[in-house]
């Protein structure tokens, strides 16, 4: 990354792809930020600038890559592809983490679990700019990659759905299930398909629930 490019960066603000640290906190904490960027869009992560955007440098480049490295490949599973660049600005030295967005979703904190349990695992996407729990309908729709189900059959329980959203224009599960007098796991199963069928649109809040709208 270019000085020029690092500096547009800084100059537009923490956002959807980007994230200042002022310092490394927790292997853990970083771990949770770039799974949150691999399970989403990809972002960057700049160490050294504070949350008003003064350019303040870390102590020891060496130091924080190290710990970087650490948070990457002893706290996320699987593993996940990363990049680490050291910037000097104005005689400060900026770290640069760069994470694309992963082919291999969903990632998750380490649990040393063979396969991912929807109930337990600890999996982060971006919302804004901020890096928030995903729900389990969230991690579901990581887990079949958002792949399109075609000749979707349109049931009762499918229909209500579009009237409650004619209604209210966004529905949770939570209304669906009790909308439909059905448990929250069918409501939970039937909203994923229509997702992945197209006729739903996914929104996620800051605090990591989810509501949906009609896509059509």
């Amino acid at each position: 990354m270019k000085r020029k490019e690092l500096l547009s960066l800084i100059d537009g603000g923490e956002n959807f792809h980007v994230e200042y640290k002022l310092k490394f906190s927790s292997a853990e904490r970083i771990a949770k930020e770039m799974i949150a960027f691999a399970n989403t869009k990809g972002g960057f992560i700049l160490f050294g600038i504070d949350d008003d955007k003064n350019i303040v440098g870390v102590e020891s480049e060496k130091g924080e890559a190290e710990l970087i490295k650490q948070a990457a490949e002893e706290y996320c599973e699987p593993l996940i592809d990363y990049k680490i660049e050291f910037i000097d600005l104005f005689g400060k030295e900026i770290v640069v983490i760069t994470i694309p967005e992963s082919l291999k979703k969903p990632h998750r904190l380490q649990d040393y679990q063979s396969e991912i349990d929807i109930t337990s695992a600890q999996v982060y996407v971006r919302v804004n700019d901020k890096s928030v729990p995903a729900s389990k309908e969230m991690v579901k729709l990581l887990i079949s990659g958002n792949k399109s189900l075609h000749k979707y059959k349109i049931g009762s329980i499918e229909e209500r759905t579009f009237s409650y959203l004619e209604s209210y224009e966004t529905i949770t599960v939570q209304q669906l299930a009790e909308a439909c007098n059905i448990s929250k796991r069918r409501a939970s199963r039937t909203i994923i398909n229509l997702v992945r069928a197209g006729m739903l649109m996914i929104h996620t809040k800051e605090n990591g629930e989810n509501y949906y709208t009609s896509a059509m």
